[in-house]
């Protein structure tokens, strides 16, 4: 594999900058040549702008087909402003280079959407310096990777005098699209406001297909990811990934009149006001490449596009740029946990229902049972010891819950003051180990500062040590992490299934929420939701609490349609003797770690026909959120070795009112028609 990367040895810079000066705008192809990535220098600022390329016809006969461009992103500032210098302007370009062939690579993702993933991409990079900047001795890379539907691109920093360290203090770098597309995002919150101030923790409600001048609800933007519809030319997905310690979390501004979307910092307010809104990087030496130890990294923008949505749902540019930060201690494995809290509530965290759940995991044949918030106060740590002593005689793995806290909100559940720093964790963690725990799941997290990303780090970190894996909870978007942190499992960072509990306008709201997040926040990481609730009335006492609108096997529907290696189901011991007993059997055998994901169709918020396949076994949902009946035209062979000469259907009959399970056989044109219901699915495999 020949690729040159940026070699910038102090003795080069003269030779560099008295050499003719090289061309100022470049146009760089995925491998596929069909997706591109121009970059220029004009008047001392970088702008770069993208898209994919249509094939056409050629004029003439026998001559190579002809492309079209189709802008996707328009002409969107690069740069980065710091304590040396400003890079957004009065830029040089010292030194340029490029991948002589695609880069290509494999590896494996145990806990995503996709395990085995091989990817490819060229390579483009550019060394730039201000007159500022060569004073200090500080210079700075910008590389873009580009894939077949994808684009990433990230800032280094290298050191060539005095200057080791950097404060950045913001970017430039932005997203111009077409003032005429429409947006499905959600809003970045005030800091330290809702529930025992503990917002930002990304769970606010998405704007539905409206203009992207659109402006959010509190004036801060629109959280990661964000995915916008520029009509007949296809999708746009925007995010970011690779945020570690080295970094702060970022989100999209607000849109310009003109369309432009720029890369936003965290407020002050975050974190108790503690900690700077900026990112502290150290510099890289001469040699720079953002394969190394992220040393002077920033992370990644991604850029994900294409006429339809399936480069958006199958995308897997989050973990294609990034790399593992440490080996895993143990091999970590999936888990199917039942959770009391979710329908039972706090009232449930006491030694008697928690031996319910633990012998309704055993009766399910499920991996584990999360013990939630309360448990510190109302059950203690002996009773705990005897729980873990009942989950290992049931086979059953617990998974305990904590409170982050150290100080950064009011959120007073116990256990809390467990997680906060690395001496209590790692007392805290040697007990859990020492009795078989296999997860933790970490609440109330406290922004995106980097001070908070160090948190997660360390937190992450500490508990492969300890040979644990973590969910985080009210949280920010993971970025990366599944590939990062090998231990890490899922994160919640959307409005979850824990509304439908507390408010029956969410429960009337949860088909379109549920055909929205497979297209936008759970194609770029695990998402934490919690879902699969069988009761009608979402309470322990079955003549209370909130009425759930969809059916039952829309709810099964959901356990495929949302990814997260450890999900917590909202299952109860009455489903076992309430629900048919083929729905029950769905919920034993199904899986929650893929080997491969598949977009078929759909609209967001409207509805999504999606397939996951784990080992041999595919899974084909179809899930219908709008006001009346969809009829599709399903063909499952475009599945290599999908079950056609054997296959079992959940539906929920004609009138979407009785769940039942059959045989059905391709038609003659080797497809299955199936007419859906308003809240209501069906299930292939």
């Amino acid at each position: 594999m020949k690729h040159r990367f940026l070699i910038l040895a102090a003795f080069a810079f003269a030779a560099i900058i008295s050499s003719p000066a090289l061309a100022q705008s470049y146009r760089i192809l995925s491998p596929d040549g069909l997706t591109y990535l121009d970059v220029k220098l004009t008047d001392g600022r970088l702008s770069y702008s993208a898209g994919y390329r249509t094939l056409v016809k050629a004029k003439k006969k026998g001559a190579a087909p002809d492309t079209i461009d189709v802008p996707m992103l328009l002409d969107s500032p690069l740069g980065v402003y710091t304590n040396v210098a400003d890079f957004s302007k009065d830029l040089t370009i010292l030194q340029e280079s490029q991948s002589d062939e695609p880069i290509r690579q494999t590896y494996h993702l145990r806990q995503g959407k996709q395990s085995e993933i091989t990817s490819e991409n060229n390579d483009f990079n550019l060394l730039v310096s201000t007159p500022a900047a060569r004073r200090s001795g500080v210079q700075m890379a910008i590389h873009f990777r580009i894939f077949n539907n994808n684009i990433a691109y990230c800032y280094g920093f290298i050191q060539t005098g005095e200057v080791g360290a950097i404060v950045v203090t913001g970017e430039a770098s932005g997203f111009r699209l077409p003032t005429d597309a429409t947006a499905f995002i959600c809003p970045q919150s005030d800091p330290m406001i809702g529930w025992k101030r503990t917002k930002p923790s990304y769970e606010e409600g998405y704007i539905w297909d409206e203009p992207i001048t659109t402006r959010s609800n509190y004036g801060h933007g629109w959280t990661f990811p964000c995915l916008f519809h520029e009509g007949d030319k296809g999708w746009l997905l925007i995010s970011e990934t690779g945020v570690s310690s080295n970094y702060c979390g970022s989100h999209l501004s607000d849109a310009t009149p003109d369309g432009l979307f720029t890369i936003a910092f965290p407020m002050e307010g975050e974190n108790n006001g503690f900690g700077s809104t900026g990112a502290q990087l150290g510099l890289a030496d001469a040699k720079i490449s953002p394969h190394a130890d992220q040393t002077g990294i920033t992370p990644w923008r991604t850029i994900t596009m294409g006429q339809t949505l399936k480069p958006i749902v199958e995308t897997t540019i989050t973990w294609d740029v990034v790399e593992p930060l440490y080996e895993p201690s143990i091999d970590y494995q999936g888990s199917r946990n039942t959770w009391s809290w979710i329908i039972w509530q706090d009232a449930s965290i006491n030694y008697e229902d928690q031996v319910k759940f633990i012998d309704l995991a055993a009766a399910l044949g499920w991996e584990g049972c999360l013990i939630d918030g309360g448990w510190y106060e109302h059950i203690g740590r002996e009773g705990m010891e005897k729980l873990f002593a009942y989950c290992k005689q049931k086979g059953v793995r617990p998974w305990v819950w904590y409170n982050s806290n150290g100080g950064w909100n009011d959120a007073p559940q116990c256990a809390r003051q467990c997680m906060h720093n690395s001496i209590v964790r790692k007392q805290e963690m040697k007990w859990l180990q020492k009795h078989g725990v296999a997860g933790i799941k970490v609440d109330f997290f406290a922004g995106d500062k980097q001070e908070t990303m160090r948190v997660y780090e360390g937190l992450l970190s500490d508990a492969n040590d300890y040979g644990i894996q973590v969910i985080c909870h009210g949280c920010t978007l993971p970025r990366g992490w599944e590939r990062m942190y090998p231990n890490y499992c899922s994160s919640e960072a959307v409005l979850a299934s824990e509304n439908l509990y507390f408010s029956q306008g969410f429960c009337d709201m949860e088909a379109r929420h549920a055909c929205l997040h497979p297209f936008v926040r759970n194609t770029v990481a695990s998402m934490e939701y919690g879902g699969t609730a069988l009761q009608k009335r979402l309470h322990k006492e079955p003549e209370k609490g909130n009425t759930r609108r969809t059916s039952d096997i829309f709810e099964l529907a959901t356990a495929i349609a949302f990814q997260s290696s450890g999900q917590n189901f909202a299952l109860t011991p009455r489903n076992l003797t309430e629900q048919p007993q083929f729905e029950i059997d769905f919920m034993k055998q199904v899986p929650t770690t893929w080997d491969e994901t598949r977009f078929i169709d759909g609209y967001p918020g409207k509805y999504v026909v999606m397939a996951r396949r784990h080992a041999d076994r595919w899974y084909l949902i179809a899930m219908n959120a709008e006001p009346a009946a969809k009829t599709l035209s399903i063909d499952p062979t475009v599945l290599n070795g999908f079950p056609v000469e054997n296959i079992t259907l959940l539906t929920d009959g004609a009138d979407g009112q009785i769940p039942q399970q059959s045989n059905v056989k391709l038609d003659k044109k080797r497809r299955i028609a199936l007419t859906i219901q308003p809240q209501c699915a069906a299930i292939l495999f």
